[in-house]
């Protein structure tokens, strides 16, 4: 695999990375990120019951659009056009934490791992917005890479240490 940083020309510019040449392939990328919330907080969500509606409803329509417009956000990423594209939700009250999952999907030449990324961040930033008014204290955290497939560079899967 070529390592070089190849969003830059030979002069030092960057550039969009020429993806012409490359293969169709299935890709997908799944990303994952936790946000620590106060008790109020994490029992509205949970109970539904948060002043701004339904948190992770909303939460999931934000890291599916935002999965959608990577490109728009991220100055070299290339417009996608994605397939599947899915965020869920796990509550953990004993640490009082949300961990988001997106995972992402497309036949396509170019990886899908920013696109999942940027989804997992704006569904948090997005329970983050909604909630503020309980609690400015909460902590977004832990965003990674969990596994990407399809490509010259195969299968990727986080091994957690």
């Amino acid at each position: 695999m070529d390592k070089r940083f190849n969003h830059f020309d030979e002069a030092g510019n960057a550039v969009m990375v020429d993806v012409t040449g490359k293969d169709e392939t299935v890709r997908s990328a799944a990303a994952r990120g936790r946000i620590r919330v106060s008790r109020e907080v994490f029992e509205a969500v949970q109970t539904g019951t948060a002043a701004k509606g339904d948190v992770l409803g909303v939460a999931r329509v934000a890291g599916i659009m935002a999965a959608k417009r990577t490109w728009e956000l991220i100055p070299m990423c290339h417009p996608l056009m994605l397939t599947n594209t899915a965020v869920d939700f796990t509550l953990d009250a004993d640490r009082l934490e949300i961990e988001a999952v997106c995972r992402v999907k497309l036949a396509g030449r170019t990886g899908v791992e920013m696109e999942a990324l940027t989804g997992v961040s704006t569904a948090l930033l997005t329970i983050y917005d909604m909630c503020k008014a309980m609690d400015r204290g909460m902590v977004i955290g832990e965003i990674c890479l969990m596994e990407k497939s399809g490509g010259k560079s195969g299968h990727y899967e986080r091994q957690e240490k």
